[in-house]
């Protein structure tokens, strides 16, 4: 299994949330889990949707998908789907990765260093 792709348990959660799927009334998604794959990827990465891998189909027909999906709430339900029961399997916190941002380096216009008393007394 490649990195960039859902495990079996994490899509059987998610599967019967999205739209386009057979049974439903409407054309059928070609493959949800590619799509959601091609999402993920692009969140994970921070890429321009110009730079998504052509495994995952042309780009413009993925971003158009995805901008219906947010139009109609899916993103928003899926979420409040899967936030009731959290998984912290990939939680982990530290400094390391949390960075304070720039203008909170010190307090009212910035930081201002000082000189030492002790190079005065040359």
């Amino acid at each position: 299994m490649s990195r960039r792709t859902l495990t079996d348990a994490q899509w059987a959660q998610i599967k019967d949330h999205l739209p386009g799927r057979e049974g439903l009334p409407g054309r059928s998604g070609v493959d949800n889990r590619l799509f959601v794959d091609a999402v993920l990827w692009l969140a994970r990465t921070a890429s321009p949707w110009r730079d998504l891998p052509p495994a995952f189909g042309k780009w413009t027909a993925v971003r158009a998908r995805f901008r219906r999906c947010a139009m109609a709430g899916v993103w928003e339900r899926l979420f409040n789907r899967l936030s009731a029961d959290p998984d912290f399997e990939y939680v982990l916190i530290d400094s390391t990765i949390c960075k304070v941002h720039g203008d909170a380096t010190g307090a009212k216009g910035g930081l201002s260093l000082r000189g030492s008393g002790a190079r005065a007394a040359v």
